[in-house]
């Protein structure tokens, strides 16, 4: 009976512990996440009370709605063309400051500086007006000799590319993460591909890559679902324009819930959003097994993983 009691003591005090915890993730994550697929199947204009119309608003999505397209289109560009170059320099700024240097620590954070910025209004005010007709890109391009007198941000085949700017600029946060996965790695293998006579490239491709392909691919999911989800800069730099050249995903959904107060089809918005974002998630995740490595697959288990694959085959 003591036992039974001191354990029913112990399981209070732990709901205890984790109930601030369990009362917000209640009120701020499970019910409005239920409150959302319920509303995706209505109209819901957040003044009256909503009204069941079944399938309708995600019929209306892809039957109906030209804008739903063309934001996916632009999203589906923003990410594929903004997350593989912001990895890649922050991988490569990553490199560069993985040296045993008293001014490194001082670069790290000039470098992870408009990652903590990058998101605010202030700076998204600053790079529209940077790449205005008078903004600083012309007049450094024309101080280099390069005549240039054209709004960077209204022009319809580059706004979309000054917001990409923006989000490759901010790759503070996957360089941290990528640094701390090159400290990770060994020395001594290095120095033992270096009596083998290999230089800085095979190295990089035999050694540094495989090594950090598990950072690769964290960096990768994280980076991709904030892509998708990318919504500030959009909003203030070009409001969507010209042309819905820049009308990402969620600006469009936005517009849908608070502007044309359509609640019920934003909802339904989001929950495609969401699968999308799941299915390119899965999708990175099913191709884990045949790029990403580990420590102990690369020396010693990773023939013996292709053989099983062979044989399988």
């Amino acid at each position: 009976m003591a036992n039974k009691s001191q354990m029913r003591k112990n399981t209070l005090l732990g709901y205890l512990f984790i109930g601030p915890w369990l009362i917000c993730f209640l009120a701020f994550t499970a019910l409005p996440f239920a409150a959302s697929f319920f509303l995706s199947f209505t109209e819901y204009n957040m003044l009256s009370v909503p009204k069941f119309i079944g399938f309708s608003n995600y019929i209306r999505l892809f039957t109906q709605d030209n804008l739903f397209m063309t934001s996916l289109g632009v999203t589906f560009k923003f990410v594929f063309i903004s997350i593989p170059l912001r990895l890649l320099f922050a991988l490569m700024v990553a490199m560069i400051l993985n040296r045993d240097s008293k001014a490194v620590p001082i670069y790290r954070v000039i470098y992870y500086l408009p990652s903590i910025l990058g998101g605010s209004v202030a700076v998204s005010v600053m790079w529209k007006y940077c790449f205005s007709k008078t903004g600083v890109f012309n007049s450094f391009l024309n101080m280099l000799g390069i005549p240039c007198n054209i709004s960077w941000i209204s022009n319809k085949d580059t706004a979309l590319w000054s917001i990409i700017l923006l989000f490759i600029w901010q790759f503070g946060s996957p360089m941290l993460i990528f640094l701390s996965g090159l400290k990770q790695i060994p020395r001594s293998y290095y120095e033992a591909a270096v009596v083998d006579g290999a230089g800085p490239v095979k190295k990089f491709f035999r050694i540094t890559l495989p090594l950090l392909s598990p950072i690769i691919f964290f960096n990768l999911v994280m980076q991709m679902i904030g892509g998708f989800m990318v919504f500030s800069q959009a909003m203030i730099i070009t409001d969507g324009g010209p042309m819905n050249k820049t009308l990402v995903y969620a600006l469009y959904l936005y517009r849908q819930s608070f502007a044309y107060y359509k609640m019920g089809y934003g909802c339904a918005m989001a929950w495609i959003l969401l699968v999308i974002i799941g299915f390119f998630t899965a999708l990175v995740f099913k191709s884990s097994s045949a790029w990403v490595f580990y420590e102990n697959e690369m020396f010693d288990g990773k023939s013996n993983k292709r053989k099983g694959r062979a044989r399988r085959k």
